[in-house]
């Protein structure tokens, strides 16, 4: 069988997004509701303004689904001069 079967990863969803699909793949991979994650992030926005920080961090390192590698990999690989595909 497949080493992988069963096996959740951590990607921005394509399917559950209102902007970049952080929320939705949190939500998914956690196994809740993904208006319950954007409120968490809301509540942390009111809180000091962290949860604009965490958001941005989250969608930079966490790959859509469907694509092999995340935003903050591409910047890296256009840096170093080599090919990316995002």
């Amino acid at each position: 069988m497949n080493e992988n079967m069963g096996k959740k990863s951590l990607r921005r969803s394509k399917n559950q997004r209102i902007l970049a699909g952080v929320c939705g793949g949190i939500g998914e991979f956690v196994g809740v509701d993904a208006n319950l994650v954007r409120l968490a992030f809301g509540i942390f926005l009111l809180l000091g303004g962290s949860g604009i920080l965490l958001y941005i961090i989250a969608w930079l390192v966490m790959p859509e689904q469907g694509a092999e590698g995340s935003v903050l990999e591409h910047i890296i690989r256009n840096f170093q001069g080599k090919q990316s595909n995002l």
